[in-house]
């Protein structure tokens, strides 16, 4: 019996120290060993047995994890109060020295990442921290990464989540969006005016060209047809008799004298006629002069230096010549000028001129 209990208890015994011997490492994790308070290596993934009475061990986990840093306040360059946080990603590369190098990895990641925050914050101006945001996650995690790599940790990624700047800064931000959007809308619609004015000039140019083409097109249409009824004009009136043309300048002069307006009208026939009294005119003198040197009559019938008057048909257009004399014959060549400027004459078919 008694013999029985002690088999029992042995057996149980060695099943208890072996579950305690055993360990069960994931592929994610290892095992650091210490043994009576040394470390002898690590151990793992897979089964590792392990002396429960003397070994103790610590679990580190390979996998990638990440660290939430909370609000930090920090001053900029510009001295530009704001809020940051920020995420850390991490990575254990040597199992051992995260153990036997840190207490605590988190909590001194953290107070680490807060001092390095500061610092690469106090070098760049406010609108650098609030723009140049890939500048400043690489100065971090650089820099971060430089402490904890004695660690056996790397930093992988440093990502900044917020800035909360002061209300003023704020404030002053809104306006200047604002006025930087009041600047691209007048950019934009001075662009638009500008496209639409030279499509407006465009169109107005080609509507030129395209109204001149029609106009030259039109014009040479009219010169042709005037042409054609010239033509058409010149071959009839080459058939036409001396009665005809007559009438027909009378109809035109009937047609001219219906417009209400002033008309002065010369008849072709009076160049005819005062250029035969202008001859006559011219000849006169010389009569006048042979006849004083031999005592011949005058034109009018009666002795040289006797006066007498040489009368034209009364009309409109009549005129009294003053005897031939020398002043006389003056007169009577002005009178022949004025009458072939036709100025006041309307008509002189009754005018009696000698041969």
């Amino acid at each position: 019996m008694i013999v029985g209990i002690v088999i029992g208890v042995a057996v149980l015994f060695v099943l208890v120290m072996f579950a305690l011997s055993v360990r069960i490492v994931r592929e994610y994790q290892r095992i650091l060993l210490f043994r009576l308070g040394r470390a002898i290596g690590i151990k793992g993934p897979g089964l590792v047995l392990i002396n429960p009475v003397t070994d103790r061990t610590t679990w580190i986990d390979l996998r990638e994890r990440f660290l939430e840093i909370p609000h930090q306040t920090a001053i900029t360059k510009d001295n530009a109060t704001i809020s940051i946080d920020f995420i850390i990603f991490y990575k254990v590369l040597d199992p051992a020295m995260s153990v036997l190098e840190v207490q605590h990895f988190a909590a001194a990641a953290q107070n680490v990442a807060a001092t390095t925050l500061r610092s690469v914050v106090g070098d760049m101006v406010l609108d650098d921290v609030l723009s140049k945001r890939e500048e400043m996650n690489a100065s971090l995690r650089v820099r971060l990464d430089e402490v904890t790599e004695r660690w056996g940790v790397k930093v992988t990624t440093v990502e900044v989540r917020e800035v909360n700047p002061p209300a003023g800064v704020l404030e002053a931000m809104t306006r200047q969006m604002s006025a930087e959007r009041t600047r691209r809308a007048a950019i934009t619609e001075a662009q638009g005016q500008k496209q639409a004015a030279i499509t407006l000039a465009e169109g107005s140019k080609q509507a030129a060209i395209l109204s001149a083409e029609g106009e030259r097109q039109a014009a040479i249409l009219r010169a042709e047809g005037l042409a054609a009824g010239l033509e058409r004009i010149y071959a009839v009136g080459r058939g036409l008799d001396r009665n005809t043309m007559q009438l027909q300048y009378l109809e035109t002069l009937k047609n001219v004298g219906t417009a209400p307006s002033t008309k002065i009208v010369v008849p072709m026939e009076l160049g005819g006629l005062l250029s035969g009294f202008r001859g006559w005119l011219q000849s006169e003198p010389s009569a006048a002069l042979a006849g004083l040197a031999t005592g011949a009559p005058s034109a009018n019938g009666g002795p040289i230096g006797e006066s007498s008057t040489l009368a034209a048909p009364d009309s409109s257009s009549a005129a009294a010549l003053v005897p031939p004399t020398e002043p006389a014959l003056s007169a009577n060549l002005e009178l022949a000028d004025g009458l072939e400027s036709a100025d006041g004459l309307e008509s002189a078919d009754g005018l009696d001129l000698p041969s």
